[in-house]
């Protein structure tokens, strides 16, 4: 059986333990297309051809000999540079970090994908320091989306989404610190998990903002996003703001019915600054989920006003030495935005994380009232590569900085959320299904029959 580029990671994992395919022959298959496209998408920046064979054969030899291989046996997988690979600097997206010693371990997200037989292909394009809505960068290129080659993958996990989006593998790990999944699988077309806060560790990953970053897995299917989230979860006592709570397997959830759940659609700010093919999207899921109820999410405005107000100020804190020592070495848009983050005055900090309190709260309610709310992903679709505005609701807006207008209240208090794509032409675009602290399971269990109803996939690239 050959592996061929649009086979999901659960048909790879299964044909490999069925040895039906080699965990070798997936490896070389992936890394066959990645020399074939890369050059277009420029989705990596670092291939690991050896260290992949290495696993895929050390993979195959457990089959031959008859013992247990995990769920992802000869999968290929690829992650965001701001994971550590043992051997390679964790650039982090940043010219500066080049010089850094290599990584001695890998990250703790890359080690549980490799104990469940995952193979590392590669280390993954991203927008500096995770500063980033567009998957432009300028010291490696940026990242193409596989759809239109002209147009921005999104950020910063952009090289995450156009290498799943391309097919290049089936599997990414990426980050989201204010909707740098959700942004990309929106324009690439793919699905993309941010989990609660704290439910994936970040141990051994370069952090951007402490109190927001957090990590999880791109693919082109439901099935195989709960796959990779369920064999990343677990506590780790090196991230301190991991969770101790037990594992909480989704996969074997997915196919229960969703009619037993209460669905609304976000209202307030998530209705306005909006582009015609984002109410499409949302109305469409919607209407297959039999949502009709839209509750008003308040002060959603404020919340991501308060979001960027802590990651300005706590992203400066991180990087002030670099700032002082070598400010000509970061991209200017973000060296600006980090020095001005360092100016923000301590009482509007203090003001901005009263309000998180407060606005975490007033989700709460609402929770105990639906289980799942829905809103666009991104306001538009993919915007062309070094576009600068874009027109919302008759106002010249900058791209860069309004991507994220819908994604940034919701990870501002660490919500669940499944980015699913919705493929309208010419160009696929996400909706958001949230849910409650830990409902990972439930935002899963949606999109899961969303797509079985067709109303939701994986777009396939155009080209490639």
């Amino acid at each position: 059986m050959t592996a061929k580029p649009e086979m999901t990671a659960s048909e790879i994992a299964s044909a490999v333990a069925r040895r039906k395919m080699s965990a070798l022959d997936a490896t070389e298959a992936a890394l066959a297309r990645i020399q074939q496209h890369d050059g277009v998408l420029n989705s990596f920046t670092d291939i690991t051809a050896d260290r992949a064979r290495t696993k895929a054969r050390a993979v195959d030899v457990d089959i031959a000999a008859g013992k247990p291989v995990g769920p992802l046996a000869g999968v290929p997988f690829a992650v965001k540079n701001l994971f550590d690979v043992a051997g390679l600097p964790t650039r982090a997206g940043s010219k500066i970090n080049r010089d850094l010693a290599p990584a001695k371990r890998d990250a703790a997200l890359i080690e549980r994908m490799e104990a469940a037989g995952a193979v590392l292909v590669g280390a993954l394009n991203m927008g500096e320091y995770a500063y980033d809505f567009t998957g432009e960068n300028i010291h490696d290129g940026p990242s193409r989306n596989p759809h239109d080659t002209t147009r921005m993958s999104g950020g910063s996990s952009g090289g995450s989404g156009s290498a799943v989006g391309g097919a290049l593998v089936p599997l990414a790990l990426g980050s989201d610190t204010n909707g740098s999944i959700r942004v990309p699988s929106s324009f690439c077309g793919i699905f993309g998990l941010k989990p609660t806060y704290g439910r994936l560790s970040r141990a051994r990953s370069f952090p951007f903002v402490a109190s927001l970053d957090h990590l999880g897995p791109f693919a082109r299917s439901v099935t195989d996003l709960a796959l990779a989230y369920d064999v990343m979860q677990g506590s780790d006592a090196d991230d301190a703001a991991c969770t101790t709570r037990g594992l909480e397997p989704t996969l074997p959830l997915l196919a229960n019915p969703v009619s037993d759940l209460r669905i609304a659609v976000a209202g307030g700010h998530f209705q306005k600054n909006v582009f015609p093919e984002a109410v499409e999207a949302v109305s469409r899921v919607a209407k297959a989920l039999g949502a009709t109820k839209v509750i008003d999410v308040p002060e959603a405005s404020r919340a991501r006003a308060a979001a960027y107000v802590i990651t300005t100020t706590e992203g400066a804190s991180l990087h002030l030495d670099r700032l002082r020592k070598r400010p000509n070495d970061f991209d200017p848009a973000v060296r600006d935005r980090l020095i001005a983050g360092a100016m923000v005055p301590a009482p509007l900090v203090d003001r901005a994380q009263k309000f998180r309190r407060w606005y975490r709260a007033q989700l709460a309610e609402i929770f105990k009232s639906v289980d799942v709310l829905l809103a666009p992903a991104t306001p538009c679709t993919a915007p062309k590569l070094g576009q600068v505005n874009f027109n919302l609701d008759g106002v010249e807006l900058p791209v860069r900085a309004n991507i994220g207008i819908h994604t940034q209240p919701i990870s501002f208090i660490g919500l669940p959320v499944v980015a699913v794509p919705v493929p309208l032409e010419p160009l696929p675009i996400g909706v958001q299904i949230i849910c409650a602290p830990w409902r990972e399971d439930i935002a899963l269990r949606v999109a899961h029959a969303l797509e079985k109803m067709g109303v939701v996939a994986a777009s396939t690239p155009r080209g490639f």
